[in-house]
């Protein structure tokens, strides 16, 4: 049996999400449809994060088993040719057995971008979340300095988010600006459920004067998520990275 771990890129509003689900398309069905064709038997795809419907990646990671043995460059080849647009194998590569795609990962990095116009976009539409608002950066920063460490989001994750541990670790969390797009950086050993479009739609608040830096701080340690922002919404979130030991 050899083992497989695929890169992948794909636009989220073209799909209902990772996870497969009947009469939906989804990257993880359309994947396996496209696996299925190319190995000539059923073939499980198991994916590092199950991103929301709407949301992309660009460095999302997977692996599959099969008894067969064909080269990664004819892998590759093949499922680019078998999916459907905005879904692209970046690479392939053998790996051990031992390798799994979520559990093996150590770091997890997601990118959201807020566009910050009263117009609203065309050529950035369903990838941004549009604002018409401006929104101060500095007091946003200073409010990540509080979400940074070792604690417990449950304050920023989903009524339905079945993670038995919300104690995750942030180890990145930085704006970038580039025109009219505000860029946030945030990365973890692990996430939760909505937990980063959370923290964005707390952040904002800041950003918008509502509340203080130091808010984010009685957010955390409340662990109550109706203390928290809105949700916000899917399009303007990426998963850019997802790191493995060597």
């Amino acid at each position: 049996m050899s083992r497989f771990r695929l890169l992948l890129e794909y636009d989220g509003g073209l799909f209902s999400g990772w996870q497969i689900q009947p009469s939906v398309q989804t990257v993880q069905g359309e994947l396996e449809i496209a696996l299925k064709r190319l190995f000539s038997h059923q073939i499980t795809l198991i994916g590092a994060g199950r991103t929301d419907a709407g949301v992309h990646a660009t460095a999302q990671v997977a692996h599959f088993d099969t008894p067969k043995d064909r080269p990664v460059r004819d892998i590759v080849r093949a499922l680019n040719a078998l999916t459907p647009q905005g879904l692209t194998v970046l690479a392939a590569q053998q790996v051990e057995a031992t390798f799994h795609a979520r559990y093996s990962a150590f770091y997890r990095e997601y990118s959201y971008k807020i566009f910050l116009r009263p117009e609203p976009p065309a050529l950035e539409r369903g990838r941004v979340w549009h604002y018409p608002r401006q929104l101060d950066i500095t007091p946003m920063e200073a409010a990540c300095a509080h979400l940074i460490g070792t604690h417990d989001f449950s304050a920023f994750r989903a009524s339905t988010c079945s993670a038995p541990n919300p104690v995750r670790s942030v180890s990145v969390l930085r704006f970038d600006k580039d025109g009219d797009i505000l860029t946030m950086t945030i990365g973890a050993n692990a996430f939760l459920y909505h937990m980063v479009r959370n923290i964005i739609g707390s952040l904002v608040k800041v950003g918008l004067g509502d509340w203080p830096p130091e808010y984010i701080k009685e957010i955390l340690q409340s662990r109550d998520r109706t203390k928290a922002g809105p949700m916000a919404p899917a399009t303007g979130l990426y998963l850019t990275k997802i790191a493995y030991p060597n």
